[in-house]
């Protein structure tokens, strides 16, 4: 079936662009890249915040914004792979024991600077 075969292909291209190597769960993706985003860190216990709106991104009422804690899976080196271009977060949502690898857009990422607050 050249459909399945096509995908597989273009699932590890993804994979290689971000040097990931999939091992003991297969999870899903989510294009996150239409969104702002920001990372409270790069390990377990720390979060990506993401707004549709940049001004959403920092407020207190995250208005259009979510968050996902950063899916720390021990069978993984590390949880947050970075391109040139794109950023994919092993996220664990916390809604219906869902975990993702969620890909944005490193044009996109609004870095912390305390003058968000």
């Amino acid at each position: 079936m050249e459909l399945l075969d096509k995908y597989i292909e273009l699932r590890q291209q993804l994979f290689d662009y971000f040097s990931y190597v999939e091992d003991w769960r297969v999870l899903p993706i989510d294009d996150s890249r239409k969104y702002y985003w920001h990372l409270t860190g790069e390990s377990d216990g720390d979060e990506v915040k993401f707004a549709e709106h940049e001004e959403n991104l920092f407020e207190g009422t995250m208005e259009d914004g979510y968050s996902n804690e950063i899916y720390a899976q021990r069978h993984l080196p590390k949880f947050v792979y970075r391109g040139a271009d794109y950023t994919m977060v092993v996220v664990d949502t916390h809604t219906d024991g869902n975990q993702l690898l969620q890909i944005f857009d490193n044009a996109k990422e609004r870095p912390d600077d305390g003058k968000n607050h």
